[in-house]
């Protein structure tokens, strides 16, 4: 996966996550709320690694 997939692939797992928590939080479901920080989790790990993709990708481009 490229590292601007990478990048949406997690904002949007991000996203998920966070509307999980919240749905958790509501219906008082800790194990739903609980999958939801994790995908949150996820999400930022992969963001993270597109944005390395990209540096090493800018990196080799210059070289």
């Amino acid at each position: 996966m490229s590292s601007t997939g990478d990048k949406i692939s997690g904002l949007a797992n991000q996203a998920a996550g966070k509307v999980k928590q919240a749905a958790g939080k509501a219906t008082g479901s800790e194990k739903l709320r609980a999958e939801g920080v994790a995908q949150e989790v996820k999400g930022h790990a992969q963001e993270t690694k597109g944005d390395a993709k990209g540096a090493v990708k800018k990196a080799i481009d210059r070289a």
